[in-house]
């Protein structure tokens, strides 16, 4: 058996997402299943150094996650060979100065996003890490989500016909602090801390519409700041400064039309925290994180307006639940494994940071356009 024992600085991990998602079920999954299976004979086995600020915390992550090394001393395994993978899952201020250091120390980056404060400093990145001969990678975990896998089947098997729109509702009451404890940390909600929800959202509906539906051309946005005071770490009162909603229109390629809602101030009364509705003209379908259901022509009612009466039509059950047809991996496990794969074999793996770049440009783009109550367009990058 040839294992390729690969080294990775893991950086930022003390955090919910990278503990939960990264460590936990990505990486420390990946050591527990025998590595990364690429042949009968070969795998690719996560060596991983926890990094952090806070020497406590990564002693209680080590314990927890059974990875042994760990250090608050990041120039130290930065210099060291035995790393050729610089991860990173800080907060996104910190991001882009820690990934420039990672690249001059000459390690292959694979990061969060979004990856910069600006559309400028994000595409910096890919064109340092590029010249420098360096593989790199952003983390676009929701296009590994059992949901969204299902809906590309249905897309691929010409299920829609011409895809007409698309709608994303996303988001979930995230508590103010004053009685219930927020689920969600306060600097999510501080411009001045790069917080906000057209920030953080955008960069996820980048993707997913390039990927799945098609390139977005032009964009219009509307922020708000629905809750104006809510409560930290330290139960203080401090003024939020970030949008927590965000409505937006997308138009794409095609003549394909996509709306999303993303708010952290909604009740939720669907099927799941984000829910993608697809419409084209043979057919719909309507998407989960996990589960997917369709409704095809031959299945589709026909209403007639008629407020008078009870609604004889129970639309719920015209929809066909789309079985299991194959296992699914967590999505953050499954990209670590294509990355893992592009270090060692060399093979493809578009998602990489230009394309981390453009989703910065959409939220940007996006904050624009609100700013001037109008469509702004994309360019390409």
């Amino acid at each position: 058996m040839t294992t390729h024992n690969i080294g990775i600085i893991m950086n930022g991990v003390t955090g919910r997402m990278g503990t939960n998602q990264h460590l936990l079920r990505s990486i420390k999954a990946i050591i527990e299943q025998g590595g990364v299976k690429i042949s009968a004979d070969e795998v690719i086995m996560p060596d991983p150094i926890l990094v952090g600020r806070n020497e406590s915390k990564l002693q209680s992550l080590c314990k927890q996650s059974g990875i042994a090394k760990y250090t608050t001393d990041l120039d130290s395994v930065m210099s060291d060979p035995q790393y050729q993978i610089y991860f990173d899952a800080q907060v996104t201020g910190r991001r882009a100065a820690a990934v420039k250091k990672a690249i001059l120390a000459g390690k292959h980056i694979y990061c969060e996003k979004p990856t910069g404060t600006t559309t400028e400093e994000a595409l910096e990145l890919y064109e340092l890490a590029t010249a420098a001969g360096l593989k790199n990678g952003v983390v676009q975990d929701k296009l590994w989500l059992p949901g969204m896998l299902k809906l590309k089947r249905l897309m691929e098997n010409g299920f829609f016909g011409k895809i007409l729109s698309v709608r994303g509702e996303f988001g979930y009451w995230v508590f103010e602090g004053h009685s219930i404890p927020a689920q969600r940390p306060s600097w999510n909600y501080r411009k001045e801390d790069d917080g906000g929800i057209i920030v953080d959202m955008l960069c996820h509906w980048r993707y997913v519409l390039d990927n799945l539906f098609g390139k977005v051309k032009a964009v219009s946005c509307l922020g708000a700041t629905h809750i104006p005071e809510r409560i930290d770490e330290n139960g203080k009162p401090y003024k939020a400064t970030a949008d927590d909603a965000c409505y937006a229109t997308f138009e794409l390629e095609d003549d394909v039309i996509a709306q999303f809602n993303s708010s952290w101030t909604v009740r939720v009364r669907r099927d799941d925290l984000l829910t993608l509705q697809v419409d084209g003209t043979h057919g719909s379908a309507v998407a989960g994180l996990r589960d997917c259901y369709t409704q095809h022509y031959g299945n589709t009612p026909k209403p007639v307006w008629n407020p008078d009466i009870p609604q004889p039509i129970p639309f719920f059950e015209g929809w066909s639940k789309v079985p299991e047809q194959e296992i699914f991996d967590n999505a953050f496990k499954a990209q670590w494994e294509l990355f893992l794969k592009h270090i060692v074999k060399d093979t493809p793996f578009p998602w990489d940071l230009k394309a981390g770049a453009r989703g910065v440009q959409l939220a940007e783009k996006g904050i624009e356009s609100w700013e001037k109550r109008q469509w702004v367009n994309i360019e390409e990058l």
